[in-house]
């Protein structure tokens, strides 16, 4: 993994902040995720992140916080996740970090809520190799984190 380098994308208007570093194991999405061309946005990261997990760290860490992504957006972090979950060793652990509105955070109090949220992607956590938890983060106006909890699956 020594030549394999980080993958930075810099936000645009339309476009998150992505930084995806193979040394520490942290996937950073942050923003907004409205492309027209969501292909060419995360077809690269998608790339990236398959050979990331051909050597992937013990502990990786996906952080979305993105505070609006269409439809498109959602399905590329599916594949995103899907590829992740691959991670070929069973001691190895993948924890995603969703960032929720202080609001959206405090109506998920039981572990079925948590559930409902991924029954979209529950397919992918199925036939997961590594653990997989999930951390959320209620956030305030500010951004600022003032809840969280875990959650492993």
């Amino acid at each position: 993994m020594k030549d394999f380098q980080s993958l930075i994308i810099e936000a645009t208007p339309k476009t998150p902040q992505i930084e995806l570093n193979p040394l520490t194991g942290d996937f950073i999405f942050f923003g907004r995720s409205i492309p027209e061309n969501a292909a060419k946005v995360y077809e690269p990261i998608l790339n990236w992140v398959s050979e990331y997990i051909k050597e992937a760290r013990p502990t990786t860490n996906l952080r979305l916080n993105l505070e609006y992504f269409n439809t498109s957006s959602s399905l590329w972090l599916a594949k995103i996740v899907k590829v992740l979950v691959r991670i070929n060793e069973p001691d190895y652990v993948l924890i995603i970090h969703l960032y929720l509105p202080l609001d959206e955070y405090e109506e998920m109090k039981e572990f079925e809520d948590i559930k409902d949220v991924f029954f979209p992607v529950a397919d992918i956590f199925q036939f997961a190799i590594p653990s997989i938890g999930i951390k959320l983060y209620g956030t305030n106006d500010m951004e600022e984190v003032v809840k969280d909890k875990m959650v492993f699956i």
